[in-house]
């Protein structure tokens, strides 16, 4: 394994913590900070940097760029109309430098599902066990608040460990 794969990989290790903790603020204070998005925008671009030096191919970060561009565009005017926070625009336009292109599909299909799980307990609290947690969750339903910073956190970190398990077995 070279030592661009290896640090391009440890780049993509360290956004995991990092969406985790994304995952965590957002469903505990409904805010997506700016400077959790930018470096987690940092270490994606570095890393997406990194794999194209190697491979030789901008190929990749041209996807990602692309497809970071085109999610924004759609976003914004939900971010505009009050239906998705400013915090899930931003860090869904920039989930595409962090996973890359060959992630972007399977990230795409673990988000719906994650989606759709995170709508339904927020939609339907009563499925929960009693205790603190349904409680809050029925809190945000209240409050009209669904924290999408988690589903796109934990879409984002199962198609990292997906990408580096891959990685690791396809260069050992």
């Amino acid at each position: 394994m070279s030592l661009l794969l290896a640090v391009s990989l440890f780049f993509k290790m360290l956004s995991v913590p990092l969406l985790g903790r994304i995952a965590w603020l957002d469903f505990t204070t409904q805010k997506i900070s700016n400077r959790d998005v930018l470096m987690l925008l940092c270490l994606g671009l570095g890393s997406l940097q990194l794999m194209s030096v190697q491979a030789g191919s901008w190929w990749d970060m041209g996807l990602s760029a692309i497809a970071a561009l085109l999610l924004f565009v759609v976003l914004f005017p939900l971010w505009a109309l009050r239906k998705l926070g400013a915090g899930d625009v931003k860090l869904m336009a920039i989930i595409p430098f962090v996973i890359g292109g060959p992630g972007l599909a399977f990230f795409s299909i673990l988000l719906l599902l994650f989606a759709l799980a995170t709508a339904a307990v927020i939609k339907y609290p009563f499925m929960l066990p009693e205790g603190a947690f349904r409680v809050y969750v029925q809190h945000l339903d209240r409050k009209g608040v669904v924290p999408f910073g988690v589903p796109i956190s934990l879409a984002a970190i199962c198609t990292i460990v997906l990408l580096l398990t891959n990685s690791v077995y396809a260069h050992v």
